[in-house]
């Protein structure tokens, strides 16, 4: 059996695997990329193709390599239809935003990690994670074009998305890396890639649009003004939902579809729930989906890939360079993740816990009332205020729904309370267990507040 070695190996060609490659290789280590796909569909992923910040991204793919995959930088805003209003809610989206073609994009992040002298195994089929007696991760045991290879390194960095099989495999029972995971916590998506006969006149625009159930929602997102991702997805507790039917049904009603072609299928799972409470263990990094690093309101991923990715590769460079990768020195990994996007990422996944309990055509009735700018707050930042003459507008227009304003008040409260406890993240993983006992706190208050199931 052919034994590969290298400091590094990276499973998974996704966003947060090619930026975590391309960090190390920039500080000139050796990393292989291992990824199950062939070359030419590598990179080729069910996604929204709904791209946010891409103008602060980390540096180790450089931007002007990504720049071919942009399709639509006129994108400004969230358009929310609400028919049981007869509404549609205009929501500006702060930062930089762009649509683009996800297939493109993927293949431009992997030619931006081969510049950077990052190794790629394609045809790759991981079958199992390697660990020595004390349980540290060395390597990988793989079928490349069929036939066995084992990968030997100091590291392995696990991209392999929702669900990773190689956290199936790894033996974690004396590590703090996250195993309180299971379906439920994730969505389901399909989306198709749609050629109109005519531009549409929203393509300015993220168009989303509930179904009948609060969990799920439909979008159509414009790479360009003919050009539609036309998807859906919906939360993994929810009874089974019909996807393609439902998208197809919304898609037979709209005007602007008729006599569309449909260009590309593809489906796929993500995680709507917090990010992993700890994503390391000894000679172990999960990073991007398969760490829980997405937005659980929105579903975006890609900018929380990158800079999970950056991050990690950094912390793998510092660690090998100490021959140290411990739990403990691979830590700040961790806290790096938590202070720029998972502590808000998991204040988000409250109001994911709340969707799951409303009802629809009250959360829609809510929506409708509000301001705009302040559901783009809440969306994207996971906290909002109002002053007090937005409160009496809001009050007055949101009349028959002060109910649910009180239970959303309360669950607000929760989640800036949350935020609050995940600014006090430990910074090592002696202090893990009594901070994850009063995050468990505080969320029991969210699940007896607004009547949910526990997500976790």
């Amino acid at each position: 059996m052919d034994i590969d070695e290298y400091d590094v190996v990276v499973a998974g060609a996704g966003t947060a695997g090619c930026y975590a490659a391309a960090t190390i290789a920039n500080e000139g280590l050796d990393v292989v990329i291992v990824e199950r796909k062939d070359e030419q569909e590598a990179g080729h992923i069910a996604c929204g193709d709904a791209l946010k910040g891409a103008d602060a991204f980390p540096e180790a793919i450089p931007k002007d390599r990504l720049e071919p995959a942009f399709t639509n930088t006129g994108v400004d805003h969230g358009r929310f239809e609400i028919p049981q209003e007869d509404t549609i809610l205009e929501i500006p989206v702060p930062g930089e935003l762009a649509v683009i073609d996800r297939w493109e994009y993927g293949r431009q992040v992997i030619a931006g990690a081969e510049d950077a002298g990052v190794d790629f195994h394609y045809d790759t089929v991981i079958s199992d994670v390697i660990q020595d007696g004390t349980g540290r991760v060395t390597g990988l045991r793989a079928k490349r074009k069929g036939d066995p290879v084992t990968y030997a390194s100091d590291l392995v960095i696990d991209g392999l998305g929702s669900l990773s099989l190689l956290q199936d495999k790894a033996d974690f029972e004396d590590a703090t890396f996250d195993t309180n995971v299971r379906y439920s916590q994730f969505c389901s998506a399909y989306r198709e890639i749609v050629e109109v006969p005519e531009p549409v006149e929203w393509d300015d625009a993220l168009v989303f649009k509930a179904t009948d159930r609060a969990a799920g929602y439909l979008w159509y997102f414009p790479r360009t003004s003919t050009e539609i991702n036309a998807g859906l997805g919906f939360q993994m507790n929810e009874e089974p939902m019909q996807l393609v039917e439902a998208l197809k049904r919304d898609l037979r009603n709209r005007p602007e579809f008729e006599g569309a072609e449909v260009k590309d299928k593809l489906g796929a799972a993500l995680p709507t729930r917090r990010p992993y409470d700890s994503a390391v263990a000894p000679g172990y990094m999960a990073v991007g989906d398969a760490a829980g690093h997405v937005n659980p309101t929105t579903g975006g991923g890609i900018a929380g890939a990158a800079y999970a990715g950056k991050y990690a590769g950094e912390q793998a460079v510092k660690a090998i360079s100490d021959g140290d990768v411990t739990e403990e020195n691979l830590w700040r990994y961790n806290t790096r993740v938590m202070d720029h996007f998972g502590g808000r990422y998991a204040g988000l996944d409250v109001y994911n816990v709340l969707s799951t309990a409303v009802d629809v055509d009250d959360l829609m009735g809510l929506l409708a009332s509000l301001p705009g700018e302040k559901l783009a707050e809440a969306l994207y930042e996971g906290s909002t205020s109002m002053s007090f003459g937005l409160k009496v507008k809001a009050a007055i227009k949101s009349f028959g729904y002060w109910g649910t304003i009180r239970n959303f008040y309360q669950t607000k409260s929760l989640a800036d309370e949350l935020l609050a406890h995940y600014e006090e993240y430990p910074t090592s993983p002696a202090a893990m267990a009594n901070w994850t006992s009063e995050r468990d706190a505080i969320m029991d208050r969210v699940y007896e507040t607004t009547g949910a199931d526990a997500k976790y």
